[in-house]
């Protein structure tokens, strides 16, 4: 039985038994922040936990390595939907130690996909469109580092105004221990 198989089965039996009762909540996050972190699967349940989070409580962005890696792109414009539209008033940027976007080897991810079948030319065409593959999929070597550029990158956002904290944090994934590396609440 394939992976999808299995989930519309469990679903089925999970609307039938209305096992959803104990998540309605509105659009709204109770707590009125939003949080930027990592896709990691180590934080799916760990990071709400050791934030003391429920279901509701906040908006949650999840991408690689917890980035934001242009000021006008898909990250950037869901945090200022959750201030502007779903009354978020705080951003916090949670990355975690041990981080695969830190170990990312581009030539070798570009590798990979040839392997599962993406062409040379597709490669050609957008190195020549003026894509930079090999820096666009590259991570970062400090996490640390990583959370502050992002912080500075929302702070710093033209549509951001000053009195939104931007906090940023890092989570060790084995723990849930967080470490405080820019409380915005100062400025």
């Amino acid at each position: 039985m394939s992976i999808l198989n299995d989930i519309v089965l469990f679903n089925k039996t999970f609307v039938e038994e209305k096992q959803y009762e104990p998540y309605i909540t509105s659009k709204y996050p109770d707590k009125h922040f939003v949080i930027l972190t990592c896709m990691d699967t180590r934080l799916v349940e760990l990071l709400p936990k050791a934030m003391n989070l429920r279901n509701g409580d906040v908006k949650m962005i999840k991408c690689a390595g917890a980035i934001v890696n242009h000021p006008f792109g898909g990250i950037m414009r869901s945090l200022l939907v959750a201030i502007y539209e779903l009354q978020a008033d705080e951003v916090f940027v949670i990355g975690h130690y041990d981080c695969g976007m830190s170990a990312v080897n581009p030539e070798k991810m570009l590798q990979k996909m040839m392997e599962r079948g993406i062409k040379q030319d597709t490669f050609d065409l957008l190195n020549y469109s003026g894509v930079n593959l090999t820096e666009w999929l590259h991570g970062f070597n400090d996490v640390q580092e990583n959370v502050r550029h992002s912080v500075e990158m929302i702070k710093n956002h033209p549509l951001v105004i000053d009195s939104i904290p931007v906090h940023g944090l890092v989570i060790d994934p084995k723990t849930g221990k967080l470490d405080v590396i820019i409380d915005g609440s100062h400025k």
